[in-house]
């Protein structure tokens, strides 16, 4: 890994990012200040602004301020994407005025249900922006970036349309693989989404997992389901229906609640590790393709240092990404370390590159 306090490289890229919204052509997803934190940090610091170059036809101006968010009003106003501008200045005001542990512990259960925002981007943008503050010290770029991952999602949040009480016995390995496909695939995910209430099999599916009622439970089973999730990428790869960006979300963002609950009160872990469940099945069932899942890779497996260049080399925003947290998986589960870098492999072939 690099060393990012070292390159500053990060931090400039923050900076550049920051004059950006968190949103092009209307309601797709700035991928830059995720990917570029994951490139720093994996030894690739000299190719993150050349990377934000390329990925600049991406890049909007913020939107136009449309109102102040206050503590009256924030309610009425969560999930009005009218206010993203003002939800980031929010948070940019409160985080400039508190620790942003603090900040962070208040606004979660609050943004907790509707993690299904913006395709669960904000939640992975969050958690990138704590994984650098944990690891690497605070800056001002680096406590902006939170800000600006907070308002995204306060601005985009979005509950799922049915509610998930995980109560059954299962770990979250046979669980997701037992979660059924909403049967209209041909729409996009607000359209795919609404379709769980009447897909058969999803409620008994989503409730089966095991909930945890301690705090080191919910991490073990949010290990766990990250490791089932990433693996599960990896099977995928013949599969004609498949969709290789979206299921990449059922693996990173429960990753990226991982990422952010060492941050938070462990009383909120449990509840943390229920949201990301939800999260990674609907994703699943949203997105999962119609074929069984083949047998995954065979022969030697890469190393880890060949999956991040792999990744880096291709540049599209996803593999950089899922490479992330496939070595995550790798480090932090030895016997599920060959498949999860298989994994990050295929989606550098199922995902397309980024070109110069």
């Amino acid at each position: 890994m690099d060393d990012i306090n070292a390159s500053g490289t990060l931090d400039e890229a923050l900076d550049r990012l920051h004059l950006t919204g968190p949103e092009h052509w209307g309601w797709m997803s700035n991928h830059a200040p995720m990917a570029v934190e994951a490139l720093a940090r994996h030894g690739q610091a000299p190719a993150v602004h050349p990377w934000i170059d390329r990925y600049r036809d991406k890049l909007e101006d913020m939107p136009a301020p449309n109102g102040r968010i206050t503590d009256e009003n924030w309610r009425e106003l969560l999930g009005d994407a009218r206010h993203l501008a003002d939800w980031i200045d929010h948070f940019t005001r409160l985080i400039g005025e508190r620790p942003w542990r603090d900040v962070l512990a208040e606004w979660w259960p609050r943004l907790l249900p509707g993690i299904a925002a913006g395709a669960t981007h904000p939640v992975i943008r969050v958690g990138h922006a704590v994984r650098t503050l944990l690891r690497d010290g605070e800056t001002a770029p680096r406590t902006v970036e939170l800000a600006h991952a907070l308002g995204y999602w306060a601005a985009r949040h979005l509950t799922l349309p049915t509610p998930v009480a995980p109560h059954g016995t299962a770990g979250p390995g046979p669980a997701l693989a037992a979660v059924p496909r909403v049967p209209d695939q041909s729409g996009g995910v607000l359209e795919r989404l609404a379709q769980l209430p009447r897909t058969p099999g999803w409620q008994d599916a989503v409730d089966s997992v095991r909930p945890a009622a301690e705090p080191e439970g919910a991490l073990t089973a949010l290990r766990d389901l990250v490791t089932a999730a990433t693996c599960r990428y990896g099977r995928y790869e013949l599969a004609g229906d498949l969709d290789p960006v979206m299921l990449v979300h059922a693996a990173t963002a429960p990753n990226a609640v991982l990422r952010i609950l060492p941050a938070l009160p462990q009383e909120l872990w449990p509840q943390s590790m229920a949201a990301a469940w939800a999260a990674s099945a609907a994703v699943t069932a949203a997105y999962a393709p119609g074929l069984r899942e083949g047998p995954g890779r065979t022969g030697r497996a890469p190393t880890t240092g060949e999956v991040f260049l792999r990744a880096a080399a291709n540049g599209n925003e996803h593999a950089i990404k899922f490479a992330d947290t496939a070595l995550d998986v790798a480090a932090a589960s030895p016997e599920h370390s060959s498949e999860a870098l298989a994994a990050a492999i295929v989606s550098c072939e199922l995902l397309e590159p980024i070109g110069p």
